[in-house]
């Protein structure tokens, strides 16, 4: 058989991964949209690596765009198969999609206009609605037969509702195969989602390495260190809390940890604006899957039914009511999308806010390179925001206790029971080059005997 890496080579988006048995037989793990700004990667988006129509089947780890955000147009060039996700993993796709498609048909209107020519989206919401029809849905822990050849395990990742860590148990030729995708492997002991499950003993395994070469800070220490940062900007300085968010995984953790605070009496009186449609949908669905739920928010349910709301927490709806957050003086924490501020009602926020002192950004997950995000993890004097230079003079905050991927110490955690000797290779891919050969060297220090990092489009016989 083959593998090949059709995405999240050397970066962190674009998920794919194609595999081919020696029957012909072609299946793909993930179908994700790239979200970025290299110029190598403009037209990536638009090209495929396979021929859609030959691919027999897609597995899909999760809902994140970067994952599935390019199922649509797999379906409109060709695609017939059959999509295997987890069921929260399928509602989330939903509603993720549909967003996706807006932004597809809003930017395609916007450059029409801009070039005075015919500009098409990548795909339409009556696209993104026509995929659905092809969504499979699959408990965890439940092996399930792809065809003849080849079972299949999803496995609770840890990383999102729904999200997945991959099994393939394959027979070729009378010889039997155990290949894993890990998806994106979440973190232990955190709010919300149950812990990461250990996959079975491989062959080989295609892993994440977003934060393959760091470790994150401690939840206790970051739970002191957000009320920190919200007193100092609201209280005492009066002013404004950015924070870019993802509205599936990301903005209901913050809205849960914002509830207990309110609960213990220690948010105050401070407004929290969630400023995303999507994330009010998401949270819904959140509520729809308490299956995916830790003990810790079980627990807190007992006494507060709806762990993401309080009195104070207001869902912006329409253009106009977040408009007017801008217009208004009133300290205030607004929770937006995109998470990596390149986009969506956050990005209106940061034009009209970043030149204010009183404010704060903070910075609550991953950002890829090139991102409005990653330009202010810099810290710089200037951000370039529509085509204007913005003064950067609100304060700029970086959490990493908060993002949902696992590191370094948490990933070998994951991988402990595998063995050394029977696993093969390891592919290691969605992560940026200097952490994945930290990664890399760390590995092979825990005496993994080979682990490549693969060049997009590299293809391998296993």
């Amino acid at each position: 058989m083959k593998l090949q890496i059709c995405g999240a080579a050397q970066t962190v988006t674009g998920s794919c991964h194609a595999l081919t048995l020696e029957n012909g037989f072609k299946l793909i793990m993930d179908c994700g949209l790239y979200q970025g700004h290299e110029d190598e990667l403009e037209n990536f988006n638009h090209q495929w690596f396979f021929n859609p129509s030959e691919i027999d089947v897609l597995i899909l780890s999760h809902a994140h765009i970067d994952h599935c955000g390019r199922i649509p147009k797999l379906v409109n060039d060709g695609f017939r198969g059959k999509i295997y996700c987890t069921s929260a993993t399928r509602d989330l796709a939903a509603i993720m999609l549909m967003d996706s498609a807006h932004i597809q048909e809003t930017d395609a209107e916007y450059e029409s206009r801009k070039f005075k020519k015919t500009v098409n989206p990548l795909y339409t919401q009556l696209d993104a609605k026509n995929c659905l029809k092809y969504f499979r849905c699959v408990e965890y822990d439940n092996w399930f037969s792809i065809n003849q050849d080849i079972k299949a395990l999803f496995s609770d990742a840890g990383h999102i509702l729904g999200a997945a860590s991959i099994t393939l148990k394959i027979n070729e030729n009378g010889k039997e195969t155990m290949l894993g995708f890990s998806g994106d492997i979440g973190r232990y002991n955190r709010p919300i989602l149950k812990d990461p499950v250990q996959m079975p003993e491989l062959d080989y395994f295609i892993c994440e390495s977003t934060y393959g070469g760091k470790t994150h800070e401690e939840t206790p220490e970051s739970d002191d260190h957000f009320l920190k940062i919200i007193h100092e900007t609201c209280v005492e300085k009066g002013g404004k809390l950015l924070i870019p968010a993802f509205s599936v995984g990301r903005t209901q953790e913050l809205l849960f940890r914002l509830d207990k605070l309110y609960t213990a009496g220690k948010l105050k009186n401070i407004p929290v604006y969630v400023d995303s449609p999507l994330a009010m949908n998401a949270t819904e669905i959140f509520i729809m899957h308490p299956e995916c739920f830790d003990d810790e928010i079980y627990e807190y349910m007992r006494k507060d039914e709806n762990p993401f709301g309080w009195n104070n927490m207001h869902y912006v709806k329409d253009a106009s009511h977040s408009k007017s957050l801008n217009a208004s003086e009133e300290a205030c924490i607004i929770i937006a999308a995109s998470g990596m501020a390149n986009a969506g009602r956050i990005k209106h926020h940061l034009f009209h806010q970043l030149s204010k002192p009183q404010n704060t950004v903070l910075i609550v997950g991953y950002c890829a390179q090139g991102t409005l995000g990653q330009k202010l993890v810099d810290k710089p004097e200037t951000v370039s925001i529509f085509h204007q230079e913005i003064n950067v003079r609100a304060a700029v905050e970086v959490m990493s206790s908060m993002s949902a991927h696992a590191d370094q110490p948490e990933l070998f955690q994951f991988m402990s029971n595998q063995d050394t000797n029977k696993l093969k290779k390891i592919f290691l891919v969605h992560g940026e080059p200097k952490k994945q050969e930290a990664f890399k060297a760390a590995l092979l220090e825990k005496q993994f005997s080979s682990v490549e990092i693969p060049e997009l489009g590299a293809t391998f016989d296993l």
